[in-house]
């Protein structure tokens, strides 16, 4: 059985984590010394933070790499009693490596209570002797500080669209894929520098062809063309309302999308459209307030014909 491809192509060394050199040179440093302080990986989903992670044991510890790494997803077990149990009982059993140390790796360590991150703390003091904690998180600003102050910092950024591509194109290499150009601009686009969605894209649009078209991406990522999301937003501002419901149950229903694919859609492609500038920001206001009301669990189709409406609106004043 063929594993998903984010973990086929998952680096194994840190020279080969894509589009986050000033973090790995630091890293590979490290490696070199043969020792590192506690860690912080902090950054957007699919950039690398878990893979360096991997790729720095790994290169520490060589074959005897997994009895020396520890992961636990946060995310799962939030709680002060994961930090009681399952990291303290892990951290007091002795290093067996030569490095002296073993790596307990906490992915989404931001969705630890503000407990459960106090109890850490004490934990990461305690057993510093014989443990070395990697934490990895969206947002560091959820860490408290006690927990930033132990630890070195990596701030892990959005990949570029040319490490993007270069990515896309390593895997295509690999799995013998004819991309086109356009295709290739839609999947970086798409990716948004997250090499988890790229991969992700990329196998779906592949499960049932070597050659790729930017109309198999778009049907795999399962989005609205941009011309008809833009067709949307000028037929609203013409006052073409009934035009507008037409295309919108075209959206809805012949293409299956929600609410919060439209309307994010409709954020994207309203910068492509011409309008006043002020009219714009009005509208991106308006936007916002759609998609909160729609998180809060109300009825998509009217907070969507309601912001259309919004848009004829504010098409008509001066």
């Amino acid at each position: 059985m063929e594993k998903i491809w984010t973990e086929k192509y998952r680096p194994d060394r840190l020279s080969d984590v894509y589009g986050q050199q000033r973090v790995i040179e630091r890293l590979q440093a490290y490696v070199e010394k043969g020792t590192l302080p506690h860690l912080l990986f902090a950054g957007p989903a699919g950039t690398g933070k878990t893979t360096s992670a991997i790729a720095l044991s790994k290169e520490m510890y060589g074959d005897q790499w997994s009895a020396a790494f520890f992961e636990l997803n946060a995310s799962d077990e939030r709680g002060i009693d994961v930090i009681r149990n399952k990291i303290k009982e892990y951290a007091r059993t002795t290093a067996i490596s030569q490095r002296g140390f073993k790596i307990i790796f906490m992915d989404e360590a931001d969705s630890l209570t503000s407990e459960a991150q106090a109890a850490l703390r004490r934990t990461m003091e305690k057993y510093s002797n014989n443990c070395r904690f990697i934490l990895s998180c969206n947002y560091s600003s959820k860490i408290i500080d006690p927990i930033q102050s132990r630890c070195a910092v990596f701030r892990f950024r959005h990949i570029n669209d040319e490490d993007v591509r270069k990515w896309i194109e390593h895997i295509a290499d690999e799995e013998d894929l004819e991309i086109s150009e356009d295709a290739m601009q839609m999947l970086v686009r798409l990716s948004e520098g997250d090499l988890r969605r790229a991969t992700n894209l990329l196998q779906i649009s592949a499960s049932t062809t070597t050659r790729i078209t930017a109309e198999i991406v778009r049907r795999s990522a399962n989005i609205a063309r941009p011309k008809d999301v833009e067709e949307l937003i000028v037929s609203a501002m013409k006052e073409e309302f009934m035009v507008v419901r037409n295309k919108l149950d075209n959206l809805l229903i012949e293409n299956g999308l929600s609410g919060g694919d439209i309307i994010k859609q409709i954020h994207k492609s309203i910068y492509n459209v011409p309008m006043d500038n002020w009219k714009r920001m009005k509208l991106v206001e308006k936007i916002g307030e759609a998609e909160y009301r729609m998180v809060q669990g109300s009825n998509e189709r009217i907070q969507l014909e309601s912001l259309l409406a919004h848009f004829a609106l504010e098409a008509k004043r001066q």
